[in-house]
């Protein structure tokens, strides 16, 4: 086909590194799902509702008792008082949320910001709507936003800032006055915002989620976005949600009864019901996953790596300067096929990748499996 809308889009490097994983027998820490179960009573509480009938298209913009739920959340986490009837809306997983944000207002000849190494939804959605995106690099090796960066690439032209924090895939996280700073650099402008915040509730060593939803100046301008995948251990489901303002929610509607009209209804049933009955799983989140992370570092402890601080999400960064030469697409593929553990090379997050070499670990497993996985990456030291 010669005159495809995305003729620079292929199979994703998640969808590429899962597949070598699964032909050389090797232990996938590659893309970002967990290898353990939900929550015991999540899953009862699903069988439960599909018992009872609840099979059948939910409403457009989702269960009220979920959005019911949602917006209490929001409004114990970040001070936020969001309107569930006119400002939250439920998707069928996050990545539609995002998709149906930058299709409600993104028009041909727009001009998007995108924060550099970036989720590789994000590109597409704006190219498939007539958009370019402006990519503006994180700060090496801290991942931090170059504000004076992103101030310099707004322009008239500029219509949507694309954030996304705790980062994938760095796990860079803000700071208050990084929401200070944006409001500033956007105030006397018309750019709107698009806030990926599906890793919310996994940040660590006592930090704070600096969600978008705390300042009432940046909410006004913003779409922010969630994913009950990423915190219920449940990414098959694919129930995410997008809060904003009612002028900005009216349009992400219209895209969203047109791209999947409603999401599988007893999971937001079901959903609702724990986040009513178990608030403390949510709260506990950050400390679970930090868990992880320090049982992964330390098993590397030996490898020739450089870690990267993480502050938030499930991944682990990881140099290999010490180790090899090769671009981070081939030492990928080595580390599958001799090694035996898949990772994710950073590249494919750049549109002009840098001269690093990085490669992403993502340790939301079980403790065996990232024991398997240090075991065999203790190899590299030999």
């Amino acid at each position: 086909m010669t005159d495809s809308k995305l003729p620079a889009v292929g199979t994703t490097i998640f969808t590429v590194m899962s597949r070598l994983a699964e032909e050389h027998g090797a232990v996938n820490l590659g893309q970002g799902f967990p290898d353990f179960e939900p929550p015991a009573a999540l899953k009862a509480a699903l069988a439960r509702h599909v018992a009872a009938g609840k099979n059948q298209y939910a409403p457009m913009a989702g269960v009220p008792a979920l959005r019911a739920r949602i917006a209490a959340e929001l409004e114990r986490s970040y001070g936020r008082k969001v309107d569930p009837e006119s400002e939250l809306t439920v998707t069928s997983g996050a990545t539609e949320a995002i998709f149906d944000a930058i299709a409600a207002v993104v028009r041909p000849g727009d001009e998007v910001i995108v924060l550099d190494p970036a989720y590789d939804s994000y590109e597409p959605s704006v190219l498939l709507q007539g958009g370019r995106c402006i990519h503006v690099p994180l700060l090496a090796p801290s991942f931090a936003v170059d504000w004076q960066r992103v101030a310099d690439a707004v322009n008239p032209r500029t219509r949507l800032l694309i954030v996304n924090f705790p980062h994938n895939p760095s796990g860079a996280v803000l700071v208050p006055s990084d929401l200070e700073t944006l409001a500033a650099i956007l105030r006397d402008t018309d750019v709107l915002v698009l806030s990926d915040e599906v890793y919310e509730h996994i940040v660590f060593d006592g930090r704070a989620h600096q969600s978008i939803l705390r300042s009432e100046e940046l909410f006004a301008r913003s779409f922010v976005v969630g994913s009950f995948g990423k915190s219920y251990h449940a990414t098959g489901w694919k129930i995410g949600w997008a809060a904003a303002p009612l002028r900005l929610t009216s349009e992400l509607r219209k895209v969203h009864q047109f791209v999947t009209f409603s999401s599988s209804t007893p999971a937001q049933h079901a959903l609702a019901d724990v986040l009513a009955e178990d608030p403390t799983h949510l709260r506990t989140l950050g400390a679970f996953y930090q868990q992880k992370r320090d049982q992964f570092r330390a098993a590397l402890a030996a490898v020739p790596f450089e870690l990267l601080p993480v502050a938030g999400a499930y991944f682990q960064l990881a140099d290999y300067s010490a180790l090899s030469s090769d671009d981070d697409l081939t030492f990928a593929r080595k580390l599958t096929t001799e090694i035996g553990v898949a990772a994710i090379p950073l590249s494919p997050f750049y549109a002009e990748p840098p001269d690093q070499r990085l490669v992403r670990f993502c340790f939301c497993k079980k403790s065996e499996t990232l024991d398997a996985a240090a075991g065999r990456l203790a190899r590299l030291a030999r």
